[in-house]
Order: structure tokens, then C-alpha cells, then sequence
């Protein structure tokens, strides 16, 4: 099975220090969360691969315990998002195999929202209020340093 990334041009990776990423998408304004598994799976896939190379990648960047069942997850979240492109798919890893090839490698977790979505889901959580002021100093009270 073959993995190579799609769009490369339209993307933007930026690495968080928890290891994890963020990726923008310019072409659909997408924004899509990886955690620390699934971005260590995104590096690995830098270059066209096969799941087993992924995996390795992975056992020798991220967790020695990472199984190929674990780095098929990540790809296949990642085919579901459109950010890779399997040729040559044979089965899939079920659920359970990869349940079972977990130790204390975290499941790989990848998610996606719109630009658009992300400021609705701000709004209705009340965590953006354009009006409100920025600091709550007032602006007569002046410290000398």
C-alpha cells in the first residue's frame, strides 16, 4: 500500500511543543488538529511511503511501540480528511486489531473544522468578545517601573 500526501502546496504545519500539529488548509480555509500520535504519522509521511515505512518512522521518531495497525489508523483518518492518498488499499486494520496493538501509545486523533465554523463555535461559546476591552488597567493608573 502506497501513501503520499495531497495539496502539499495549499498547506501550512505548524508544530506545537506537546508534539502535536496544526494544519491549514488555504484552498478550503480548513484547520486540521492532529495530536501527538497522528502527527508524528504526518511526519513520516514527508515523502511517499508504505504503511510498514510509516510505522518504522514512527517506532524510531515517536514510540518504539507503535504497531502498523496504529500507523494504518493514522493514514486512514488522514484519507478520510483528504490529506493523503492510498494506492494499491488492501484491508484495513479493524478497530480492534489496533486496540489490541496498543500499549501506551495514545490513538491517533486528527480533527478538522472550517474557519468558518471555528468563529461560530467561539461565538456560542462566548469566548470572543470583540467590544470588550483588552486589559482591565485603567488607563489613568500609571506605574512607574
Amino acid at each position: 500500500m502506497q501513501v503520499e500526501r495531497v495539496n502539499t502546496k495549499d498547506l501550512v504545519v505548524n508544530s506545537m511543543p506537546d508534539g502535536s500539529r496544526v494544519i491549514r488548509n488555504s484552498n478550503n480555509e480548513t484547520v486540521f488538529a492532529l495530536n501527538a500520535t497522528a502527527a508524528a504519522a504526518w511526519d513520516a509521511c514527508s515523502s511517499a511511503t508504505t504503511i510498514a515505512g510509516v510505522a518504522e518512522e514512527m517506532r524510531r521518531s515517536f514510540d518504539p511501540n507503535v504497531t502498523d495497525e496504529l500507523a494504518e489508523a493514522c493514514i486512514v483518518q488522514f484519507e478520510e480528511k483528504k490529506l493523503v492518498k492510498i494506492s494499491d488499499a488492501a484491508p484495513k486494520a479493524t478497530r480492534r486489531q489496533v486496540l489490541a496493538g496498543l500499549s501506551a501509545v495514545a490513538l491517533p486523533l486528527v480533527v478538522s473544522l472550517t474557519v468558518g465554523e471555528q468563529k461560530a463555535h467561539a461565538l456560542q461559546a462566548e469566548s470572543v468578545d470583540c467590544r470588550a476591552p483588552r486589559a482591565n488597567v485603567p488607563k489613568e493608573d500609571k506605574r512607574e517601573f
